[in-house]
């Protein structure tokens, strides 16, 4: 059975994983700890598509009617 590419679906919105330079910069820009960015579990099936590793921080972009496109920061963590 051919394995699907949910990245690729419409409904899925794009999730990026942050570099360590990219990281910093958001935190220092919003003044925050990397525990105060809300979560995502390594295990959900996004991050597991992308590779994403426990402490990565994840910039997922979503199309929006009203600003062309909302940006949300999370933090892949062990689980939920």
């Amino acid at each position: 059975m051919k394995e699907i590419d949910i990245t690729k679906s419409e409904f899925v919105p794009k999730h990026i994983i942050m570099n360590e330079d990219e990281k910093l910069q958001l935190l220092n820009e919003f003044k925050i700890t990397i525990r105060q960015l809300p979560r995502i579990s390594v295990n959900d099936p996004v991050i597991k598509q992308i590779g994403g590793k426990i402490g990565d921080v994840i910039k997922i972009v979503r199309d929006s009617p009203v600003a062309g496109e909302s940006v949300y920061y999370r933090v892949v963590i062990r689980g939920l």
